[in-house]
């Protein structure tokens, strides 16, 4: 994605009067319905919102869980390689699939943010198995360059069967990964990916 795409973006006016919002957050139905229903939800170039905390991107990060048959759930793991688009997050452990909204997603009058976030996902993998979905959570972390100016709206794919496929060669080192594991190697992960561990796991 160049710095010149139009991408979502919300006003940080819009969130604060809803409520206030750090970390990780349960409730998301009282923050995303406002965002999305807003009037002042909009799309702006990539290139100035990467420096401007006044907005805050809109950014789906799906996460991929398998059950196996002990009841032990599984969480599916890559590397971000160079070519991914947020190079502050270059070479870092993820448990989250996404990336931004963009202006064509809105055309023919679909919803662009559920647009986007399928396209993210079918962009980045392959799933091979049935699965269900649901948006378990919002991150907003202030702390960081990065963090600032992206709200990720967390969702959480049940699948039947642990197969994915990366579809680009920077989403690399794939697997599913046990919980116990993911806990021991906490530090080689990048920031969202602690908060939903240690918040949804």
């Amino acid at each position: 994605m160049s710095s010149d795409e139009q991408i979502l973006v919300i006003p940080e006016s819009v969130i604060t009067e809803i409520g206030h919002l750090e970390g990780f957050c349960r409730d998301v139905d009282r923050f995303l319905g406002p965002i999305l229903a807003s009037d002042r939800l909009c799309f702006r170039r990539r290139g100035d919102m990467e420096s401007d905390p006044s907005f805050k991107q809109l950014i789906p990060y799906v996460i991929l869980r398998h059950t196996d048959a002990d009841g032990r759930p599984h969480l599916f793991t890559y590397t971000r390689g160079n070519g991914q688009g947020e190079s502050r997050l270059h070479a870092k452990r993820s448990i989250g699939i996404g990336g931004h909204i963009s202006e064509e997603d809105a055309s023919g009058g679909s919803d662009p943010y559920l647009t986007g976030m399928r396209r993210e996902l079918d962009e980045e993998v392959t799933i091979g198995a049935a699965y269900t979905e649901r948006r378990v959570g919002l991150i907003y972390d202030p702390t960081t360059e990065v963090g600032r100016v992206h709200l990720g709206v967390v969702h959480l794919l049940e699948l039947t069967e642990p197969l994915v496929e990366p579809n680009e060669d920077d989403i690399s080192a794939t697997a599913f990964v046990g919980l116990d594991r993911l806990r021991t190697d906490r530090d080689s992960l990048e920031v969202w990916s602690r908060l939903c561990l240690d918040s949804l796991f």
